[in-house]
């Protein structure tokens, strides 16, 4: 039978983080975990306030799955019993890293799909002053890629700060929501005049209706507007890029459901992370195989991640090993 249990970890980070809504000095997760014959699966989300999300709900909700009635739970009975979101995430993952450890085998395994191999990921830029976001552009210029967190001001001007100090990484700037339609229409033209490749959910997302059918010279991607499959439809009239996190989708099985949709609609995607630690960034490889952007840089952001952690080196991000998960 069955035991379920969750807890709340705090990492602090490096440096202060900030994007448009605010910033932040410290990661909380709550890591699940999933025991069964002696075997133990974990996994770890990020409460995210957005979405309404603390700590102690969604700990609440994980302590909710568990009825007592001697039926285990399994992630596909999962999915009808909690929304997607956080809670969903952390249980999804540990019963994934739970089969896969009571199995011997990989969790990717369990997919039928390709050991992922080692991939750039992209090193986020905290919004700032463009003086400083160009002195971290010139620290991490040697990196493939850069995501670039802006706000409603001096937007332009930070994203040719860092091109001027990172003439060859590829850049994606991300406005988490912060601009509205002029401001989006006004610096597009000077954002591909600096060869961005993506400009990330850059209006709110109850105001997106305002992208579709429109043509930029960039493409537009949708993080806060996207959460699980069933929005796919609608998202493609809008945008040309998902960004797929799994404590927006609630776990690798509906990602890859997010995964497979979006790519019959021909939407290219990213598969991104809150800031958190290297077992919330382990499952995720599991998607990175198809996707055309990788963002699991938040362990880089930390002052210190769990141990043993995912292996980063120079911009790569590697597969997990079998200790940390899967």
């Amino acid at each position: 039978m069955q035991s379920i249990k969750c807890s709340v970890e705090k990492y602090p980070l490096a440096n202060a983080f900030r994007i448009s809504r605010g910033s932040k000095t410290e990661a909380i997760v709550v890591v699940a975990s999933v025991t069964s014959g002696g075997v133990t699966g974990y996994g770890e989300c990020l409460p995210y306030a957005r979405y309404d999300e603390t700590p102690e709900s969604v700990c609440k909700q994980i302590n909710s799955i568990y009825s007592g009635n001697g039926t285990d739970l399994n992630r596909h009975a999962l999915q009808d019993n909690l929304t997607a979101g956080a809670a969903r995430n952390a249980l999804d993952c540990a019963l994934i890293d739970l089969e896969a450890k009571q199995r011997g085998i990989r969790a990717w395994d369990i997919f039928g799909i390709e050991r992922p191999v080692p991939c750039v990921t992209a090193y986020t830029l905290s919004l700032d002053q463009p003086e400083k976001m160009a002195s971290n552009a010139r620290t991490h210029q040697n990196r493939g890629l850069l995501k670039l967190k802006l706000g409603p001001d001096n937007a332009v001007d930070c994203v040719r700060e860092v091109r001027k100090q990172a003439p060859n990484s590829e850049l994606i700037v991300d406005a988490n929501e912060a601009w509205s339609m002029s401001q989006l229409d006004g610096s597009i033209e000077d954002f591909a005049a600096c060869n961005v490749t993506m400009v990330e959910q850059p209006l709110p997302a109850a105001s997106d209706d305002a992208l579709t059918g429109q043509k930029f010279p960039i493409p537009i991607g949708a993080d806060e507007s996207a959460h699980t499959s069933e929005e796919l439809d609608s998202l493609a009239e809008k945008y040309q890029v998902i960004n797929i996190k799994l404590d927006k989708t609630g776990g690798v099985t509906e990602a890859i459901r997010m995964l497979d949709r979006a790519q019959e609609l021909n939407l290219d995607c990213m598969i991104g992370c809150m800031i958190a630690t290297s077992l919330s960034m382990a499952p995720a490889m599991l998607l990175t195989t198809r996707a055309r952007f990788v963002d699991l840089d938040g362990p880089l952001l930390l002052a210190k991640d769990r141990y043993p952690g995912m292996l980063y080196t120079n911009d790569k991000i590697h597969s997990p090993n079998k200790e940390l998960w899967g």
